[in-house]
């Protein structure tokens, strides 16, 4: 739920926008909220148009398009040092607040002309180092689908074993998964559609393990009782033990428990990084085209995927010593 109450008029006409034209999810929308009320919350104490002492507590609503109007780029410099110095925010934090302002500043000037000028026009990314995405070697991914699939004390075995194989063999978002209806998977071509980030949809192709982890799973899943809600959850795939479409934290939980089964340290492990082990053994194991895989993911940049060909040192080193000169001697 977004809480728009407490915002000016103009924050709240471009999170409309965000939603109905850009295709933002609700989740997106509100992260936009959050930070561009810490943003016009601190400009009031910043410009000292307020006298509450609480960060937390001064109001933004009366924050008028003329005061808005004021804001330099030096004023965002100044949030930014507030941010990384007060808040003590990564740069990762500051680059997604940097982002969200340029977006809005862009919405206010071009999109609905309701400024002039655009003071975050010229504004710089913080540097990120990028990490290495963490992810289960093919021996730890094959332990815990194993232990899923023979846990025989577990009641949900066969859907918690079908989740475990889509994450790993198709690489899903979480809400992606969650996501899934019956209808979406198409049997006789071997595969199903998702809905992505933005709301886009896309087609994944299923391999056998995958559709027998399905099928089993149908075989068993709850046909009588199922609640027919907002959710639509007589469509899901994946119910809950309340016979609705299964949650975001129920299937967290079951990653969770079917690492711990495996013996795979949970701090390290999650949803997300089974996400990043699909993708990782595809590119190690089957040669699989960067954007091949970058469609598959659902990624809208191709250096989003490119990440996962720094990750395996092995294969660069077999592209060295296959090079047809790497026998070469000097006569």
């Amino acid at each position: 739920m977004i809480n728009t109450e407490n915002n000016p008029e103009y924050l709240n006409s471009f999170l409309q926008y965000q939603l109905a034209y850009k295709r933002k999810s609700p989740e997106s929308v509100n992260q936009y909220n959050c930070d561009l009320t810490m943003f016009l919350r601190y400009m009031k104490y910043h410009f000292g148009l307020t006298n509450e002492k609480e960060f937390n507590q001064i109001t933004i609503k009366d924050f008028s398009l003329d005061q808005l109007s004021e804001i330099q780029e030096k004023d965002i410099h100044a949030f930014v040092s507030y941010l990384s110095i007060n808040r003590r925010c990564g740069p990762a934090t500051c680059a997604r607040k940097i982002s969200t302002i340029r977006i809005f500043f862009k919405y206010l000037t071009i999109t609905s002309k309701m400024l002039k000028n655009n003071p975050a026009q010229n504004l710089e990314t913080p540097k990120l180092n990028k990490r290495l995405p963490r992810y289960l070697t093919l021996e730890d991914s094959q332990k815990l689908l194993g232990n899923a699939f023979v846990d025989e004390e577990n009641k949900n075995k066969e859907r918690d074993f079908a989740i475990i194989t889509l994450f790993l063999n198709c690489g899903l978002r979480l809400s992606e998964l969650v996501g899934i209806n019956i209808a979406d998977i198409k049997f006789d071509d071997q595969k199903m559609t998702v809905i992505g980030k933005g709301n886009k949809e896309r087609s994944i192709y299923l391999n056998k393990a995958c559709i027998d982890a399905i099928k089993s799973y149908l075989d068993v899943r709850p046909k009588e009782g199922v609640k027919k809600d907002s959710k639509n959850s007589d469509k899901a795939l994946f119910l809950s033990n309340y016979r609705q479409r299964i949650s975001k934290r129920t299937v967290e939980n079951v990653v969770a428990k079917e690492l711990q089964k495996a013996g795979l340290d949970t701090t390290k492990y999650s949803t997300h990084k089974l996400r990043h082990t699909a993708a990782t053994l595809m590119y190690k194991y089957g040669n699989v085209d960067i954007r091949a895989l970058q469609e598959l993911l659902g990624h809208q940049s191709i250096s989003t995927t490119e990440i996962y060909t720094h990750v395996d040192n092995e294969q660069v080193r077999n592209a060295v010593e296959s090079n047809p000169l790497a026998d070469f001697k000097a006569k």
